[in-house]
């Protein structure tokens, strides 16, 4: 399933979520060009809103910064491919 394998750098998201989430990206990336990193964002996001409630926040790309809050247990960024991605529950305080 994972062909190019995945690289987590940083997570605080149980184990199960994050295979779930690597899962996402992976089918999201035999759906979507790589280049289209709106679409593979909004299919991740939709998988996870889906899966454990709404407020997910997702970000792809091969470059990009960001500063963010999180619910605690809700992130993960990881590699994938040529691929970045950056996916959380936002906080809700």
């Amino acid at each position: 399933m994972l062909e190019g394998k995945a690289t987590v750098k940083e997570a605080d998201m149980p184990v199960k979520m994050q295979i779930q989430a690597m899962a996402s990206a992976s089918h999201a990336l035999d759906l979507f060009d790589v280049s289209d990193c709106v679409s593979i964002a909004a299919h991740i996001k939709k998988v996870f809103d889906k899966m454990y409630g709404s407020g997910w926040q997702c970000v792809v790309g091969s470059n990009f910064g960001c500063f963010f809050s999180h619910s605690p247990g809700t992130f993960i960024f990881f590699s994938l491919e040529s691929l970045n991605f950056l996916i959380f529950k936002g906080d809700s305080s």
